[in-house]
């Protein structure tokens, strides 16, 4: 999988986006706290009664299954290729040199492309 440009938390917070109703109850309430609600370790393993290695471990267990499903299904590695080429028309349409009914046209087919990312 090639993330470019991507901390690795914001790698995982992303997969989680896309594969976290894959995990167990539990992974997917201590990758929330951690990544979403930005608890520490500590306050994890306080507020779940569980030690820190504990925490520790499910949370690597979590981001190994969430990049085992990318690159399986590779969901993500898509979605950002979508992205990119839809903002690659968007600038091509944009350098066109075109008559008011073409402009028209042009239009629409921005319109279909922001259903797309919608």
């Amino acid at each position: 999988m090639s993330f470019t440009n991507f901390d690795d938390v914001l790698q995982v917070s992303l997969l989680y986006d896309f594969y976290g109703e894959l995990l167990t109850e539990r992974q997917k309430e201590i990758m929330e706290l951690y990544h979403e609600e930005n608890y520490s370790i500590v306050e994890i393993s306080s507020e779940l009664g569980i030690t820190k290695q504990g925490v520790h471990e499910a949370l690597k267990k979590s981001e190994k299954l969430l990049y085992s499903y990318e690159e399986k299904l590779g969901l993500v590695s898509k979605f950002l290729n979508t992205g990119s080429v839809i903002e690659e028309v968007r600038n091509r349409l944009d350098s066109l040199s075109l008559n008011d009914e073409l402009k028209e046209k042009v239009e629409e087919i921005k319109n279909i492309l922001n259903k797309i990312e919608d």
